[in-house]
Order: C-alpha cells, then structure tokens, then sequence
C-alpha cells in the first residue's frame, strides 16, 4: 500500500471514529445511572493506580487505571448507596452516594496513607474488584517491590523485572533483559506512553528510569493487546507522578554510585515535578568488570507539569512530560576511543473525561536517540547513530452499560535514522533510512458475565516504515479471554499475531553490548513477525496466599540478524533468522503481615535457526528459581532474604588455536617472521553451557523521622557466601571471569 492510499483510508477511518463516537453518545443508556471518579493520595494529589472501587449494596465494582480513573456503569437508579474505597496501605473509604436515572454521578476520592506496623494491620481489597480481567502475562511492579529487592548499588526497575518468572538477564554486570526467550532489542520501554529507544546507562548496567519518579508500573510478558504496537516480546509502561499538588516537597538520595534530587509543588490548577540524577564515583563499577577502570560518566534529569482546570476544559487533564539522559565513556588514553549515548524526550498529553461514559486521550510526542564513537589513535572505527520518533496518539474509548468496553484508536509514527559506518579504507556509508507507519486498532472487551472476560480485537498497518510493499504482518488480531470456573480459580488464554520494523544491530557474540545502533529494518528484509500463544491458571486459596501458573509458545519469523558470513561489500549486512521459544512459569505469594514469601520458578527452552543452522540464543537458561522472604520488625524495620539459582547459559567453546600469517605489508623481508597472530578455532555455535549460577542477597532498610525530615536508609549485602559464578572464558587467554563477588552497598534518602 503506498503513502497517499495510506492518508486516505486513514481519513476516511478517522471521520468514521468521530462519527461513530457521537452517535454512541446520543444512544447513552436508558434508565441506569453511572458512577465515575479519580481516586487519589490525600497527601500529595498522586493518583492512585490499581485500587479497588466496590458498590456493597450490588457486590460490583472496578478497578483505578493508571489515571485513577474508575467509572462503574449500569447501577439502578437508587438515593442510597455505600460505596467502599480501598488500597493497600492506605484506609479503606466507605462513602454515601445516590445515582440518579440516565446521569453520571461524580465522585473523586482522596485515601489516607497509614503506616503498616506489626501492631496494627490495615486489611484491604477483600473481595476482589476485577474477576474476569483479561491481564495474562501481566505483572504490576509497585514502587515498594521495587525499594524492598536488595540492590546492586541502588534501587533499580530494570533488575528488579529478573525477578519475575520468564525474565532472564546474561548475568550481575547488565540490567538488559530477555523476555521468554526473545531478544533484548524486542522490548518497549515506555516512559508516559514514549519510547525510550536506549534505556541503560553505563554499558547497559543500570536503568535510565529513577525509581523515586514513577508512579505505577505494568509489565506484559506477552499477550499485549492491540492498542500497543512496535515490538514482538514484552512492554514495560512506566507512569511517572504529577507532583505534589498540596504543598511544596523534595528528597535527596544517595549511592556509592550517584547522587540524585527530586523537588514537586502545586502550581494553579496542576503540579510539576523535576527530578536529576548524577554519577559521582565509578570507582564501584570495578565491582562489575572484574576490577577494571571503567571513567563513565552518565546523568538524567526529567519533568512533568500537569494542568487541570474545569473552567478551562471540564473534565481535562493535561501533562507535559520531558526527559533527558546521557552517558559518556571518556577514556584517558589517546588510543583507546571514546563512545557516547544520549535520549532526549518530550511529550504533550490531553486526556479527557466527556458527559457520557467516553472518555479519550490525544498525545503527541518526539524521541531521539544518539550514539557516538571516536576512535582518537586507537584502532576502532568512527559510528554515528541518531534515531528520530514523532508520534501522534489519538485513544477512544466507550463503556456500556453492559460493562462491555469499545477502544478504537490510532498512531502515526515517523521515524529517521541515520547511522554513519567507516570500513578499513576510510569510505564513509549512511545505511540508515527514513519512513511513516499509521497503524489503527480497535477491539471489544467482553465484561458483562461476572465469571467470564473477553478482549478481542486487531492491529493494522495501513503504511508501514517499510517502503518494500511485501508485509506478512499487516493485520494483527489479537485475543485474550479468562474464564473463573471457581470463586478462586481462574483460566486464562490469549492468541495473538506481533510486528516490528525497527531493529538494534547486534551482535550475540560480544559479552558486553558496547554500541547497539538502531535501524529501520532494511527494505531487502520483510518486517520481524511473530506469532505466540499463551495459557495460564490463577488460584486465589486465601486473600493472603495465590499461585499463578503461565505456559507460553512462540514462533518468530525474519528476526533481522548480523550475517557472520559477509564475504564482499554487496553481501548483505543483515539476514532473516526464525525462532522458537517454549516454557512454563510459576509464581506463588503469601503475604500475611509480618511475612511475606514469594517463589517463582521457570521452565523453558529457546532456539534460533540462520540459515538452517540451529542453535540456542545466548539468554536461554533450561531451570530458573527465585525465592524472596520479607520480615517487617515493626517500627519501620524491613528485612528481605533473596536467593537466585540458574542453570548455566550457552556459549561457543574454543577448541585450540593455529598460527595464521597475516600479510599487512606485501613488501616487507619480515612479513614471514612476525606476523604469524593466533587464531581461534571454536566449536559449533552455542554447544557448550556454563556452569550453574546462584546467589544470595541480604537487604535491611529502616525508615524514621527527625524534626520534620524523613530519613530512609537502606543497607545491602550481594552475593553474602562470595559464590563464583563465571561470566565468561576470555578469548585469548582462557582466563575465567566471574560475576560479582561480595559487594556490600548502602543508600541513604532525605525527604523534606
């Protein structure tokens, strides 16, 4: 489909949007009344994402999205009605309401944060809002799981995911994860609903993303519906806070790695938060490169301001949200290059409430990546990589008095890449390309049964950032549906078909991932595709113990990858590969305040084919096992417990060398003498398994108040038995290099 049919099948499907939405509203429901607010911190203003809203008279309810909006439709007009508020860690709400025929009753509610102590226990969400939610593969991360994990120098959202069941990493030295057995280069990474095209710092060691910024997390494992576009595996969306909206407030933190600031406050009719975060000391990170000086440098800063004013426009809320981090690797050696990598983001976002249960959100955003090297004298050749993203959001969504949902919506994204590349005779070639993908989803959630969920509905690609007209991919429907045959019990299902135009260049054989340019997917490939199924059961035997069990399957076709057998400058810099992935995940929690126990265990298995040889990728571990035990003191005392096991990781294993004469100087009497260099001899790729990993972290954190500071410490333990667990052979030598030893750590966070 060409560019010009695009923009009108585009047209003619947006004023079909318009049309279709207006209509809806003037058919709302008949008889029934409906009950809509937000629901938020009575400290700060913070919605409050994922909390329960339950009419008690009617036993029915929702849930807070992450806007904290809740609307329950389809109530009997009646002047009497309790309506019960709750989330865990703040006190439960019971409030007084009438709902009046044909008409939306308005109720934003504030919740109180209390302290949870061994002495007093504050019980929440006994009946459980959201029976038949459509969520298989999806995990809500809550800013204390993520304090609560000891820490590798400091808090972390990107090491806190390998905790989950079908997350793997490479080992201790990286926070890149692989989600059920894809590549790294398949997750999205969204920052208030942007990309963030690079989202590590220091060689991909830490997270760009400052826990102390985000407000709620969801993570999807797979099953993603149609609305989200842009990658095959998984998506991890970060909503970051508004700000304090009643007084003025700020923290500093403090690592044996950065230091970091957050200052918020009201402003009129909304609030702004800024946040910056600076590295002081590399001397730590010799921890993770087996005691070599690493000089990097990195920093990130971020805002967000939030209007909303019923004079202006009743029922609007807009956020403006920007963001920026950098990292420099200034080596002091003139013969040893220098690389470099930034993001830059920012974003508009208009999220509005209408006098009828629809509700839709426009956003507008820009995204740029950037990635240098330079050589100076040494070998290494200069790259260059930039990559711009303007994208433009338009979400519609209805809900019926059924409790049946409609989503329609649409994006359009333009994307330029550059990446400038030397060879060894100094030519300089841009391989990167520009191009415009206008994608439309809708899809139906079926709500109405109280045991039974349904979300189906479809992705299409009406133009893609391919200019090839050949897309395999350009109709991806998608379904996932949850069935409670029991009060406690829960089935769950979903079915769905993933594209991906855009591609890092990686390569699987580099330990550490130094410089991983982004590209369009060359117009020679067709776009990344892949097909998964997944099925699960959800068992609640008591409100405080549950046990989650998911198996997946995956077929992926034309993964672009780097082709090991480039002979000559017309061979192709990328081929298609296939891949196949395959488990079962385990996830059992008890939660009975003072303890807390969660065990998770996977069982998979990963293979990628190139040119009909298959292997296995570098990431896939056969037996994965994590335990975490938490113990609440009292007083603010918290102590967790943390052991990780996993069976060894692929690698090609070196069968001996041979010494090869390499001719640099055809007219040299010496060539024959010295320039015999060892080379490798390896065997098939990926044969050989490292051995068994495992570890045990301790972590203690104690909260208090002087005057009218808060103070919270926190003081880990990595690795308390010193295991050796090998990262990887070195080449040339053979010598073994291990993960990280014994590593104690601290931090220290002010709160005014």
């Amino acid at each position: 489909m060409n560019y010009k049919s695009g923009e009108k099948s585009f047209l003619f499907l947006r004023l079909t949007l318009i049309f279709f939405f207006l209509s809806v509203t003037a058919l709302y429901s008949q008889g029934r009344g409906t009950i809509r607010g937000i629901v938020t911190d009575s400290t700060n203003g913070e919605a409050l994402a994922f909390c329960n809203v339950l009419v008690n008279e009617l036993n029915i309810g929702a849930s807070t999205d992450s806007h904290g909006l809740y609307i329950i439709t389809s109530v009997p007009a009646r002047s009497k009605y309790t309506l019960i508020v709750s989330y865990v860690g703040y006190q439960t709400k019971k409030i007084i309401l009438s709902v009046t025929k044909n008409k939306i009753t308005e109720l934003n509610v504030a919740l109180s944060p209390v302290g949870i102590k061994m002495e007093t226990v504050e019980t929440v969400g006994e009946k459980v809002i959201g029976k038949n939610a459509t969520d298989i593969g999806l995990q809500r991360i809550s800013m204390r799981d993520i304090e609560m994990l000891p820490k590798g120098v400091e808090a972390d959202v990107f090491r806190s995911l390998q905790y989950l069941p079908g997350v793997r990493s490479t080992g201790d030295v990286s926070a890149r994860y692989y989600v059920r057995g894809s590549s790294s280069n398949e997750n999205l990474v969204l920052l208030n609903g942007i990309t963030i095209y690079n989202p590590f710092h220091a060689f991909g060691m830490f997270s760009v993303i400052d826990p102390d910024m985000i407000n709620s997390v969801e993570f999807y494992k797979g099953g993603f519906t149609s609305e989200i576009g842009d990658r095959l595996s998984s998506v991890l969306d970060i909503i970051t806070k508004d700000g304090n909206k009643n007084t003025f407030a700020g923290s500093a933190t403090s690592s044996f790695l950065t230091g970091k600031v957050l200052f918020e406050g009201p402003i009129p009719n909304g609030s702004f938060m800024i946040t910056g975060r600076k590295s002081y000391y590399s001397e730590i990170l010799k921890k993770f490169l087996n005691d070599k000086s690493a000089p990097i440098d990195f920093y990130d800063m971020s805002f967000k301001l939030n209007y909303s004013n019923p004079n202006f426009i009743k029922g609007s809320k807009f956020d403006i949200t920007g963001f920026i981090s950098g990292d420099n690797l200034n080596n002091y050696s003139p013969y040893t290059e220098n690389m470099s990598w930034s993001n830059k983001l920012l974003g508009l976002d208009w999220f509005q409430l209408t006098d009828s249960p629809l509700y839709f959100e426009i956003g507008i955003s820009w995204s740029n990546f950037k990635g240098e090297v330079d050589p100076k004298l040494s070998s290494a050749k200069p790259k260059n990589n930039q990559l711009d993203d303007i994208t433009t959001k338009m979400d519609f969504n209805y809900i019926f008095p059924s409790k049946d949902e409609l989503s329609i919506g649409t994006e359009i994204k333009d994307v330029n890449t550059t990446l400038y590349l030397e060879n060894s005779l100094g030519a300089i070639s841009d391989i990167g390309s520009s191009g415009t993908n206008i994608s439309v989803y809708g899809k139906y959630k079926f709500l109405r049964y109280e045991n039974f969920g349904a979300d189906v509905g479809a992705r299409i690609a009406a133009v893609s950032l391919l200019s090839s007209s050949d897309n395999p991919f350009m109709i991806q429907p998608r379904v996932s549906m949850t069935y409670r045959i029991f009060p406690a019990i829960a089935l769950k299902g979903s079915w769905g078909i993933y594209e991906q135009e855009l591609t890092t260049l990686s390569d699987e054989n580099e330990v550490i991932s130094l410089f991983e340019p982004w590209i369009i997917i060359p117009d020679y490939l067709k776009p990344a595709g892949s097909i998964q199924y997944s099925i699960g059961m959800t068992t609640d035997f008591t409100s405080s113990i549950s046990l989650d069990v998911e198996s997946y399957y995956k077929i992926m076709k034309n993964i672009p990858t780097l082709n090991d057998n480039k002979v000559s400058s017309t061979d192709p810099d990328l081929i298609s590969a296939t891949g196949e992935s395959y488990g079962w995940e385990f996830l059992f929690r008890f939660n009975n305040n003072p303890f807390a126990f969660t065990a998770s265990y996977t069982l998979s298995w990963a293979y990628k084919d190139v040119n009909g040889w298959l292997y296995y990728p570098r990431y896939d571990s056969r037996n994965s096992i994590d335990l975490t035990l938490e113990y609440n003191f009292g007083n603010d005392w918290y102590a967790t417990i943390t052991w990780v096991y996993n069976t060894g990781l692929p690698f090609t294993q070196s069968l001996g060398f041979y010494n090869k004469l390499y001719f640099n100087d055809l007219y040299s009497d010496w060539q024959i003498y010295e320039n015999y260099q060892p080379l490798q001899i390896l065997s098939d790729k990926d044969l050989g398994r490292l051995p068994d990993y495992h570890r045990l972290d301790l972590s203690l954190s104690k909260s208090f108040n002087i005057s009218w500071v808060r103070f919270r410490l926190d003081a880990s333990i990595i690795n308390v038995y010193n295991r050796a667990n090998i990262f990887y052979f070195k080449r040339d030598t053979g010598e073994r290099v291990n993960m990280l030893p014994f590593l104690p750590t601290a931090t220290i966070k002010i709160e005014l």
